[in-house]
């Protein structure tokens, strides 16, 4: 009789000092390795902004990641742990997309085991923000270099 071997994951799931949940090394991950794929629902950005919010108590908090094709990936939908990586001004993942459009998460750099897996969201919002709506997106890594947002800086038009 053959004997299953169980797959240990590098990562695990749990609490995060940053927000909410976290995704978590569990074991030494080299730099430039893939982690995780960022798996969920795809549609049009039109499509999922008809769809309830994924936290009704905080509509900023979205599972949704737009592709280079203006699609989106809906993790609330389908979704897996990547949907729980959170955002960091000095993250140690980064994010790639491929040509079939699937989103995979990989390490910027070495990261040890108990570290939180993070990268940088650059979320932008179309149209202008109040300083109320503005305040949804505010940053909570612990990062020395934080921008204060998970927002990307808007460029100043050149002339």
């Amino acid at each position: 009789m053959a004997v299953k071997s169980k797959i240990e994951r590098i990562y695990s799931v749990r609490r995060s000092p940053i927000h909410g949940r976290g995704v978590f090394a569990t074991k030494r991950i080299r730099k430039g390795d893939t982690i995780l794929e960022y798996k969920g629902k795809q549609s049009s950005y039109k499509e999922a902004l008809k769809r309830a919010d994924s936290d009704p108590d905080d509509p900023s908090h979205t599972f949704l990641f737009e592709l280079e094709n203006g699609t989106v990936i809906d993790a609330g939908i389908d979704g897996n742990a990547a949907r729980w990586v959170n955002h960091s001004c000095s993250p140690n993942c980064e994010t790639y997309e491929d040509d079939a459009g699937h989103v995979f998460i990989k390490a910027r750099r070495q990261i040890l085991p108990g570290e939180e897996l993070t990268y940088d969201y650059c979320l932008t919002v179309p149209g202008k923000l109040s300083k109320r709506e503005r305040a949804f997106y505010a940053c909570h890594c612990p990062s020395s270099k934080c921008r204060g947002s998970l927002l990307v800086a808007k460029r100043p038009r050149s002339r």
